[in-house]
């Protein structure tokens, strides 16, 4: 169509293969050469989710590669999100809002559907930016699920965009992935594969050299380039995968900080600690037996996208009655969202939106209960603190607190209940409110608040209570965390330096727009 800006699409040989940052990479390289860039995905599959500026739902990733493109998000740049609860069902939100919950079949009947709301929020983008860097989802030859594709060759053929191919190499068998990947293709899909990428090569490129040759040789596609495997990248993760590597971290030293996050089986929003995981001399384990939370400096009880569900698991597992003694001894406990509702007295769901049970009893460890509304709270928040706690070491604060919210309930504190937060306002609207509740000692905080360790007093605050609890002599520590604007420029700088640019810039149909 006219008038409507180029296109560029990643897709991958499989899921986890790099898509979602080799598209944050590219949106910051573009950012920085000058383009006017902004990210797609048609249809996301994630439990990290972000809120937009006017309150509507997105995947995380989408969010992260507008930071990255230096943009605010909106829901144009995800259309559609899935949200799985377990048993093949899923939450779909669409164009930032909940339309319910289906069943794989009954969703997979129904995309067809949504293809006029991808093309209308696709134009949208086009119509605004001078590039759009679209990414597609698992990969493009699942040859079971072409029939309903809405993500991967059907949005590339209606964007007309040419297709980078990305292959994670760190898992092996690389070659045999773009090979057989094309091999599946339909000629016409073939043809608008037009290069691929290695990612997350760590040896010596020489040796690589001739795998290379053949590939290009045999497919007639060219190698746009060999991407480094990145350690230590400050940037939110899309799904569970990486959440498995979580699982067979270390246990820390004396001198380092133990952060335990309870891995409930509908966790959501794991990426609250990831600011925690960057700091120097913090461990953050995510743990599945109930024997962890007893030694651990700082116990989470983080978001769940089932809290009902995972209540029951924590008493099942033996987890509820090792938090109930954590609590009763004085350990930092720390529930954030479902995992604040836990912590309270009663879940009530009188509309059936997560239970057959109309009242749930929770753990009572906070003096709070929680009202399950048919619709979704959605919504960026400004905060300040209102009650101190282990979160300010035990002092007030002036700074405000960023966050958002994502959840179901409405949870209600008991009348003079001490609160951590007061939430100034919602996507901008003021409307003063107290969240969440303390214990007394103000060592069990729950908040509705997501983002919390993103607030940098907050998270220095924290640490600095928990080293000094422990005896750890912070002032051999350096912080060093970097800001993910830096991450955004090194991801960036990692585009320049390993992929062929000529080819990248030939790719979109543009020119450079800044001199080199």
């Amino acid at each position: 169509m006219s008038g409507l800006a180029p296109t560029i699409m990643v897709q991958g040989t499989a899921s986890s293969a790099g898509k979602s940052l080799l598209v944050t990479a590219l949106c910051r390289f573009f950012r920085r050469e000058g383009l006017r860039v902004a990210p797609f995905k048609s249809q996301n599959m994630s439990l990290n989710s972000a809120v937009t500026i006017d309150g509507l739902e997105i995947g995380r990733a989408q969010a992260v590669q507008a930071e990255a493109s230096g943009i605010l998000s909106c829901v144009d740049m995800n259309p559609i999100l899935l949200k799985p609860e377990g048993d093949r069902r899923s939450q779909v939100v669409v164009l930032g809002k909940s339309i319910g919950s289906m069943l794989a079949t009954e969703y997979h009947e129904y995309k067809p559907r949504l293809t006029t709301v991808i093309a209308e929020s696709l134009t949208r983008l086009r119509s605004n930016y001078d590039l759009v860097v679209i990414e597609g989802a698992g990969s493009p030859a699942e040859i079971n699920l072409k029939d309903r594709d809405i993500v991967n060759m059907h949005v590339a053929k209606l964007a007309d965009a040419p297709v980078i191919l990305v292959g994670d190499i760190d898992r092996g068998g690389v070659f045999a992935s773009f090979v057989g990947t094309m091999e599946l293709l339909e000629p016409d899909e073939r043809d608008r594969i037009a290069a691929f990428v290695v990612n997350k090569f760590r040896g010596d490129l020489a040796l690589l050299t001739p795998g290379l040759e053949f590939l290009s040789e045999r497919t007639g596609k060219p190698v746009l380039g060999v991407v480094p495997y990145i350690k230590d990248l400050r940037i939110a993760d899309e799904d569970s995968v990486s959440l498995e590597a979580r699982l067979a971290r270390r246990r820390p030293s004396q001198q380092e900080l133990d952060v335990v996050v309870v891995r409930v089986p509908h966790l959501s929003n794991y990426d609250d600690v990831e600011a925690l995981e960057h700091e120097a001399g913090v461990v953050v384990r995510f743990v599945e037996q109930p024997d962890e939370v007893a030694g651990a400096d700082l116990v989470i009880l983080p978001g769940s996208k089932s809290t009902v569900a995972d209540l029951a698991w924590l008493r099942a597992s033996g987890f509820a009655g090792a938090i109930e003694a954590r609590a009763r001894e004085g350990g930092p406990l720390l529930g954030v969202c479902g995992g604040c509702q836990m912590l309270g007295e009663m879940i009530d769901d009188p509309h059936g939106v997560e239970s057959a049970e109309p009242h749930v009893r929770g753990l009572g460890l906070l003096a709070l209960r929680t009202h399950f509304e048919q619709e979704k709270v959605t919504a960026q928040v400004l905060a300040r603190v209102r009650c101190p706690s282990f979160l300010t070491d035990g002092v007030g604060l002036e700074e405000a607190v960023h966050g958002y919210e994502i959840h179901m309930g409405m949870v209600v504190p008991h009348n003079q209940q001490a609160s951590p937060f007061e939430i100034q306002s919602r996507n901008g609207r003021t409307k003063v409110r107290s969240d969440g509740a303390l214990s007394s000692d103000g060592m069990v905080v729950g908040t509705m608040l997501h983002g919390l360790f993103e607030n940098e007093v907050i998270r220095a605050r924290t640490l600095s209570f928990l080293r000094r609890r422990k005896g750890i002599f912070a002032g051999d520590i350096i912080r060093c965390i970097p800001t993910k604007q830096d991450e955004y420029d090194r991801l960036g700088a990692v585009v320049r330096g390993h992929l062929d640019c000529e080819l990248l810039w030939r790719l979109t149909g543009r020119c450079p727009v800044l001199p080199r």
